[in-house]
């Protein structure tokens, strides 16, 4: 029987500079799709997977971002008098009960092994997901949730994984696939960003459901790729040693919204699928597309 997964990583450190000048004065993290936060969809796939405890590691300047979970009495007094209450309950969702969340400092840029390593005191001995925000999911149920139901079944250690070309896979941590059950694969070993002959072409992508056994990988501090601490080597470890790692073939569309591409697409398929936008958003489109085929 698997332990049940109560806490999160965010790891939120990166100085966001593909997307200077922005991020100049704001961290990436509370760039909008239409009008939410990148943080807040990825707190709230948290929230639906039933994680209670909310751990992010960051850096100097994101000041803001901690700022954000912060009750903002003023403004909820001023829509409450307003009778604004659909704005109220947006504004309270956004909102973090006292002790639910933690602030870890990275103070150097060494991967992301490194920046889920310096939440291993907070973690202890649990099972925990680690969640990284520029990975935006559309999909239903949300993918962390969806990896909870898996994880409860499998135990061990879960990545989230999609299928990539080829040429992609240099990109990413893939998965040598020692069994296809369906949606669950078993790894018999992972590569980060593969130059040449990877194993699959079974991405990772940034969920992750990890057994407390990785922070003790991590705990070696060693280098991999770029020179960095990376997650993937520390659950590559846990499959030499015997342990279970399975990957998940999640049902929903990914977005790199770590880049301005990814960002903009991510917008556009996040601003379709709202009932108050869709049409008015939807028409602009195709009259701005037909614009563009006619000037072809």
């Amino acid at each position: 029987m698997s332990r049940k997964v109560s806490k999160a990583i965010f790891p939120v450190a990166g100085l966001g500079t593909r997307f200077l000048p922005a991020t100049k004065s704001i961290p990436k993290e509370i760039m909008t799709l239409v009008d939410r936060p990148l943080i807040q969809y990825a707190i709230d796939e948290a929230r639906a997977a039933g994680i209670t405890e909310f751990i992010f590691v960051t850096s100097r300047g994101k000041g803001a971002l901690e700022d954000y979970f912060d009750h903002a009495h003023e403004l909820e007094s001023n829509l409450k008098k307003a009778g604004k209450t659909e704005l109220l309950d947006v504004l309270r969702n956004t909102n973090m009960d006292s002790g639910a969340i933690a602030y870890i400092r990275q103070h150097k840029a060494l991967g992301l092994g490194h920046a889920v390593w310096c939440a291993r005191r907070l973690v202890g001995d649990e099972p925990f997901a680690v969640i990284l925000t520029d990975d935006v999911i559309l999909g239903e149920p949300p993918c962390l949730q969806q990896m909870v139901e898996a994880y409860e079944e499998t135990g061990g250690s879960m990545v989230a994984t999609m299928e990539v070309s080829p040429e992609k896979t240099k990109s990413y941590g893939v998965l040598d696939v020692a069994e296809d059950m369906g949606a669950i694969v078993r790894a018999k070993g992972m590569v980060e960003k593969p130059q040449s002959n990877p194993p699959s072409n079974l991405a990772v992508i940034g969920r992750y459901i990890l057994a407390p056994s990785v922070m003790n990988n991590l705990n070696k501090l060693k280098q991999g790729s770029g020179g960095e601490i990376q997650l993937t080597d520390a659950i590559a470890d846990e499959i030499e040693e015997g342990r279970d790692v399975y990957g998940l073939r999640f049902r929903g569309q990914r977005f790199d919204c770590g880049s301005k591409a990814g960002f903009l697409q991510a917008t556009v398929a996040f601003g379709l699928a709202r009932d108050e936008l869709k049409d008015e958003f939807g028409d602009y489109l195709t009259e701005l597309l037909s614009m563009r085929k006619a000037a072809e």
